[in-house]
């Protein structure tokens, strides 16, 4: 039998969609699963993004330059700029998705057998990213107790090595929501820059900053303009997961010029898709103000919901539409995968994510989950109700 890679071997399981069989199980018994543990919203995607497509009208399904189209890089450089970011279309790299930014960024910044920290908990295909770019992650430990803040400069300075070459942070963060301040943002600006170091920063979540808080872009910091390498996409601001459509944007003209080999490589980003994005940056901030007015009430819904429940502890997160919750569990992933297979409340139950996915650490996470609020208010309530119940009678409640 042909042996199978030793890279394909190491590709960790995503566990966002590991216990996705379990669910279907679940689903196919007449169960109501609510999905709590995958970032796709249940918001509706602007409606001139929808028009777009629907007005296509091209003979050729050609082709698009592998940087992206002038029209597309054009009106989103006017976006960023609207947010203070300073840049040109020539800054911007369009890219299939947020996944294959932060792919290519990996690999035009870090070589293999190179070291990029980030803050753990992570996304974590952050892992999977790395393992395909044969680089080496060295997480450091964020704490549930601290409500998740960046760990101490102290830390990052004792896992600094010579085959150090990057520092990604996501802001606001995916597991954790938590939004990272500016003293934290400029504690960071200054290690890059005494260690000359890429600083990568997953904006995904750019949006969706709640209770009033401001949002640090390292775009807004001086001194790193050769530094910063920022990775966004359409899927979250938009509600818009399956365009696949992200982007990198740095004024590193060598980096640019780098990322863009890998871009050439794919050959280009789906044409449909920049169509769609290019009308989408004309949506009104209406829009948002509904968007983010919505999350907020649906975070204080889970979060003071979860803090009810006895023995659950859960951090209010500043921004993104995620949490992460200690539970009174001895292995959350059992937990998780029992609520599908073995427990309902009134014919419903629900999916979340052990958060031991999201660590590199071992035996980090093993009480937590990561629980996505995507779901309405009165869905949210019921998923509550099955959680509170399924701890209630759970054999390895502790």
């Amino acid at each position: 039998m042909p042996s199978i890679s030793t890279k394909g071997r190491e590709m960790p399981a995503s566990p966002i969609r590991k216990l996705t069989p379990y669910a279907d199980q679940a689903k196919a018994l007449g169960k109501q699963v609510y999905h709590l543990n995958i970032g796709q919203p249940d918001i509706e995607t602007p409606q001139g993004m929808l028009d777009a497509v629907r007005s296509i009208d091209f003979k050729i399904w050609a082709y698009t330059p592998s940087e992206g189209t002038a029209a597309y890089r054009d009106k989103l450089s006017g976006y960023y700029n609207k947010l203070g970011y300073n840049i040109t279309p020539t800054d911007i790299l369009v890219t299939n998705g947020g996944s294959e930014a932060i792919t290519i960024a990996m690999q035009a910044c870090v070589g293999p057998g190179e070291e990029i920290i980030i803050p753990e908990p992570f996304y974590a295909n952050y892992n999977g990213f790395a393992c395909s770019a044969g680089i080496r992650i060295t997480p450091i430990l964020s704490y549930i107790d601290d409500g998740f803040a960046l760990p101490s400069i102290a830390a990052f300075e004792e896992a600094i090595t010579e085959k150090t070459r990057a520092i990604a942070i996501c802001s606001p963060n995916n597991p954790t929501g938590y939004l990272y301040s500016s003293e934290e943002m400029q504690a960071l600006r200054d290690l890059c820059i005494k260690h000359d170091l890429f600083l990568l920063a997953d904006e995904a979540y750019r949006e969706f900053c709640y209770d009033g808080r401001e949002f640090i872009s390292p775009m807004h910091l001086a001194g790193l303009e050769q530094h910063a390498v920022i990775l966004d996409t359409v899927s979250k601001r938009y509600s818009a997961c399956g365009a696949r459509l992200g982007c990198i944007i740095t004024k590193n003209k060598e980096l640019w010029q780098v990322a863009l080999k890998f871009a050439q490589a794919r050959l280009s980003p789906p044409a449909v898709a920049q169509i769609a994005a290019t009308a989408a940056v004309d949506t009104p901030q209406s829009y948002f103000d509904r968007v983010k007015g919505e999350y907020e009430a649906r975070r204080d819904t889970l979060v003071d919901g979860l803090n009810n429940i006895e023995g659950v502890y859960c951090p209010k997160p500043g921004g993104a539409f995620y949490v992460l919750a200690r539970l009174p569990v001895d292995d959350a992933d059992r937990f998780c995968q029992w609520m599908l297979e073995h427990f309902d409340y009134e014919n419903q139950t629900v999916m979340m994510a052990p958060a031991s996915g999201f660590y590199s650490a071992a035996h980090a996470g093993k009480d937590q989950v990561r629980l996505a609020y995507v779901l309405n208010t009165d869905d949210l309530k019921k998923s509550l109700a099955c959680i509170e119940r399924g701890l209630a009678v759970y054999p390895g409640r502790r």
